[in-house]
C-alpha cells in the first residue's frame, strides 16, 4: 500500500512538472514569456478560477446524507486552515519584509485541487473526491479572503487600510455564492451554460502551470537552497500541520474514508495559487515559485506516509 501510494503521488507531481517544463522552455525560447504570463494572471484569477469553483459545486449530487457529510468535511477543512494560519503566523511573523506573506501563504494553503483530488480518487474513489471537494470549498473561502488580505497588505511597517470590499468581493467568494445555491437546490444548468463553465474550468491547471513555469525560468535554484525558510515551510506544511490535524480529527471520532480524505488534503504541498497571488499583488514571484517547487518535490515522500497512517488509524 505504501509503495502504491508513493507511485500515485509521484505520478501526480510528475504530470504537474511536465506542464511546468513546457512553460519553462516556452519562456526560454520566447514563445510564452513571463511578461505574457503576467498578462494572463487576471484571466486566470477572475474568470478561470471562478469557473473552476462553480464547476466543483455543480459536480456534487445533493441529498440529506451528502449534505451532512459535506458539512463535516467542510468544517474540518475550515479547522485545517485556521490551524495553518495560526502556525504560519507564529513561525514566519518575523521573516523579512516582502517574504513573510509568501511563507505564511505557502504554509497555510495546500494544493487541494490538483494534488489532493486525483490522489483521493485513486486511493479512495468517488467518496474520497467528494470529501476533498468539501475541503476545497473552505480553501476557496479562506484563500480569497484571508489570502488576499495577507498578500495585498504592506509588510514595510506602515499602517494599511483594511479594505473589506476587496476581502468580500473577489472571485472566490462570488463563485461560492453562485455555486453553493446551485448545489443545495440541485440545479441542472442548461448545456449552453454548463459546457462553457466546464471549458473554462479545465484551463485552471494547465494555465496555472504554464505561468508557474515562466516564473520558474527566472528563479535561481541555488539561492532557493540557501533560503532555510523554504525548508521550514516544507516541514510545517508537510509534517507538522498534517500531524496536528490527524490527532484532532481522531479525537473527534473520525475514521475510515473521511479521515483519510481529510489527511490527504491536509498533507498536500503548497498551492500553485501562491505564485498567482504573488504576481497579482506584487510579491516576489521567484521566491513563490521556488517555494512551491521544493515543497512539491518533498511531498512525493511525505504524502504517502500520511495516507498510510490515516488509512490504518
Amino acid at each position: 500500500m505504501f509503495i502504491e501510494n508513493l507511485m500515485i503521488a509521484a505520478q501526480q507531481v510528475a504530470i504537474l512538472y511536465v506542464l511546468v517544463a513546457v512553460g519553462f522552455f516556452a519562456d526560454k525560447t520566447g514563445l510564452f514569456t513571463e511578461k505574457a504570463a503576467r498578462l494572463c494572471t487576471d484571466l486566470l484569477f477572475y474568470i478561470v478560477t471562478t469557473a473552476k469553483i462553480v464547476q466543483s459545486f455543480l459536480a456534487m449530487e445533493y441529498n440529506a446524507q451528502t449534505a451532512k457529510e459535506l458539512a463535516i468535511a467542510a468544517g474540518c477543512g475550515a479547522l485545517l486552515h485556521i490551524i495553518s494560519i495560526g502556525i504560519s503566523f507564529l513561525v514566519f511573523n518575523k521573516s523579512p519584509a516582502g517574504r513573510a506573506a509568501i511563507f505564511k501563504y505557502a504554509c497555510t494553503y495546500g494544493n487541494c485541487g490538483y494534488m489532493a483530488l486525483p490522489l483521493a480518487s485513486a486511493v479512495l474513489g468517488n467518496q474520497g473526491v467528494f470529501y476533498c471537494s468539501a475541503v476545497i470549498m473552505s480553501f476557496q473561502i479562506f484563500s480569497f479572503t484571508h489570502g488576499i488580505w495577507l498578500m495585498s497588505r504592506s509588510e514595510t511597517g506602515e499602517k494599511t487600510k483594511f479594505d473589506i470590499k476587496k476581502i468580500i468581493i473577489n472571485p472566490g467568494t462570488i463563485a461560492v455564492a453562485i455555486g453553493l445555491p446551485l448545489f443545495l437546490l440541485s440545479v441542472d444548468l442548461p448545456i449552453i451554460l454548463n459546457e462553457p463553465i466546464n471549458y473554462l474550468a479545465e484551463l485552471n491547471t494547465p494555465v496555472a502551470m504554464l505561468i508557474f513555469g515562466t516564473y520558474l525560468a527566472h528563479t535561481n535554484a541555488k539561492s532557493a537552497l540557501k533560503e532555510w525558510r523554504i525548508l521550514a515551510v516544507s516541514g510545517v506544511k508537510l509534517i507538522l500541520i498534517p500531524l496536528i490535524c490527524l490527532g484532532l480529527f481522531k479525537l473527534f471520532g473520525l475514521s475510515g474514508t473521511l479521515l483519510t480524505a481529510l489527511i490527504i488534503s491536509a498533507s498536500a504541498p503548497t498551492a500553485n495559487n501562491t505564485v498567482m497571488f504573488a504576481a497579482k499583488y506584487g510579491k516576489d514571484t521567484g521566491l513563490a515559485s521556488q517555494t512551491v517547487a521544493i515543497v512539491s518535490f518533498i511531498s512525493i515522500i511525505t504524502m504517502p506516509i500520511f495516507i498510510g497512517i490515516a488509512s490504518v488509524a
